[in-house]
């Protein structure tokens, strides 16, 4: 009981109340004393006096100083004290007690040396005569400066002592009451005091989660033990829970940083929240700039602004999709995030321009193919309904028949080759068997299996390639793929009489190729889409070739970690790049 802190509180203020009581309870009982027996004094002084002046004519007119004891008994008897009548020279003239003539010479006696010295004298002893503890007070008689005789006043200490006792009686008695009070007062103090102690230790103790059966602090340590254990308790678990939730932040923070889908966080005034950087870049804003704005004034489409609207208002999730001017389809989500997060809406933005793209490519594509096997089937269908109309009866016609169909299924033959090979290159399931080549390893193999063809259409073909150029990582096959198509759309979009050249050079990291002809050009509008598959730029190359060489050779480039791009210019030629990373 005693280390609880209302006690540890209440013991020190209790232990100095009784303290103070009892030294100041010795202090006024000495103090007490020595002014009861001050005052006790100067009162036997008086009545010494007193009798002084009274006897005062009896000593002046009797020169032989008869026997006074019956003076000295009457004023006993009228102050209750012992009377003692003494000559100047010590003999007791008169004694209210005993018989003045049986009595010694009082010229030693203290309070007579002191009183016929200065006048008064005291003296506290044991009296022989009497046989117990007197306080004698002496006072001289004078006339005109002559002394007469000396006058003392006697009180037994056992008058005084009583009288003392009964006051240090009342002083203890009042003593102890007053610290009965302090202790009680300390004992309620205390309790007011360490009350809202042991409340904030409870609350600590509910705070922290902790069953009262469970504490793992011991119940005699005191409140304040009490509550320093806890709040160490609880700064362990709040370090704990801090460091999850800066865990969980960082991992919001990280998952929102990286999330490729745009996010905004609105309130249900319409104010922006939160926004992540992939919502900055689709509408081109910052977050700076973004939180705490409107909406609309931030993202400046109405198509978002509506969709948030109904979700607030309905509290059903809503969908929309929208351009976001030439360059992105987004399709917009809201949800709303009540009741976690009251009158708060989430938008996500999901960027479906390379879907959008892709569709339309495979729409583009089966329009394409569509396109460009109509021409040999319908080609394949005619000579067949020729032929059986009556052509097989004349074999020359017959024959020239056969070999239009023949060109027609070698069409067809190749355009499905290409299209598997092209499937295969982009689905990657056409493994490279990349090592250190050099340039001109890849470029002279070209340049030899062309340069007839070259010269069968009146053209001039030259290879530029330094042969100490460093070496590049590359399927050798494949590359020199890319340079045949390259090689020969150049020669057959030349006309004869002009020139083809095949450049290589280094180029940071890379070794540069390049095809270079003098031939018809590229329309500036045709050349972001002259590596798509089937694209054909003018009616020149609608009749031969199947679009596809230049989306295999980008294919083949990117698949090597290159690039490939094309500058052209109407009726001044051609140069395609391509690049290869060195070994």
């Amino acid at each position: 009981m005693f280390r609880s802190i209302r006690w540890r509180i209440a013991l020190p203020y209790i232990g100095l109340i009784l303290i103070t009581m009892l030294a100041l309870g010795v202090y006024l009982s000495t103090f007490l004393r020595q002014t009861y027996i001050s005052d006790l004094q100067a009162k036997l002084a008086d009545e010494a006096r007193m009798i002084g002046n009274v006897i005062k004519p009896d000593l002046v007119s009797n020169e032989s100083k008869p026997n006074l004891d019956p003076h000295a008994r009457q004023w006993a008897d009228i102050l209750n004290a012992r009377i003692t009548i003494i000559a100047p020279d010590g003999t007791v003239w008169g004694e209210s007690d005993e018989d003045s003539a049986g009595m010694s010479n009082h010229s030693d006696r203290p309070e007579v040396i002191q009183a016929l010295s200065s006048g008064t004298g005291h003296s506290s002893r044991f009296s022989h005569t009497l046989g117990y503890d007197m306080l004698y007070t002496a006072v001289r008689v004078e006339e005109n400066g002559h002394v007469l005789a000396l006058v003392r006043v006697a009180l037994p200490l056992q008058h005084v002592s009583a009288n003392i006792a009964n006051l240090q009686r009342i002083l203890i008695a009042v003593t102890v009451l007053v610290t009965l009070l302090a202790m009680l007062l300390a004992t309620l103090i205390a309790g007011r005091i360490s009350k809202p102690v042991r409340e904030l230790t409870h609350s600590a103790w509910q705070l922290a989660s902790i069953n009262p059966a469970d504490r793992p602090v011991p119940p005699n340590q005191d409140e304040i033990n009490q509550l320093i254990a806890v709040f160490n308790i609880m700064s362990v678990r709040l370090s704990e829970e801090i460091k999850n939730l800066e865990k969980e932040r960082a991992t919001l923070e990280t998952v929102m940083q990286k999330m490729t889908d745009g996010v905004f966080i609105v309130d249900g005034k319409g104010d922006i929240q939160l926004v992540n950087p992939a919502a900055e870049k689709m509408f081109s804003i910052s977050q700076f700039d973004s939180i705490g704005k409107p909406l609309i004034e931030t993202i400046r489409h109405h198509q978002p602004v509506e969709m948030w609207q109904c979700c607030l208002d309905s509290g059903a999730s809503q969908n929309v999709d929208f351009e976001v001017g030439n360059r992105l389809s987004l399709h917009g989500i809201a949800t709303s995030l009540s009741p976690v997060i009251s009158g708060s809406t989430l938008l996500l933005f999901q960027d479906m321009t390379r879907q959008r793209q892709i569709e339309t490519m495979r729409r583009d594509f089966i329009s394409n193919v569509s396109h460009e096997l109509r021409t040999p089937l319908a080609a394949l269908k005619a000579l067949t309904e020729t032929l059986q109309g009556g052509a097989l009866e004349d074999p020359p016609a017959a024959g020239r028949f056969l070999e239009q169909m023949e060109t027609e299924v070698d069409s067809l033959s190749l355009m499905v080759s290409e299209l598997l090979e092209l499937s295969r290159i982009e689905s990657g399931r056409v493994p490279l068997s990349l090592v250190s080549t050099r340039p001109i390893d890849i470029v002279t193999p070209a340049f030899e299996r062309l340069s007839l063809q070259a010269a069968r259409a009146g053209l001039t073909l030259t290879v530029e390639c330094p042969e100490d150029l460093p070496s590049v990582m590359a399927d050798v096959t494949r590359v020199q793929q890319v340079v045949v198509n390259l090689l020969h759309n150049a020669i057959k979009f030349t006309p004869s009489g002009g020139q083809v050249i095949v450049h290589a050079e280094q180029q940071d990291r890379t070794v540069c190729f390049s095809v270079t002809d003098t031939g018809i050009g590229i329309a500036a509008e045709d050349l972001a889409r002259i590596f798509e598959r089937f694209y054909k730029v003018d009616r020149s190359r609608a009749t031969s070739g199947t679009g596809l060489g230049l989306a295999i050779a980008r294919h083949l480039v990117e698949a090597h970690g290159g690039n490939i791009w094309v500058e052209s210019e109407v009726g001044r030629g051609s140069t395609f790049y391509f690049s290869i990373p060195l070994a």
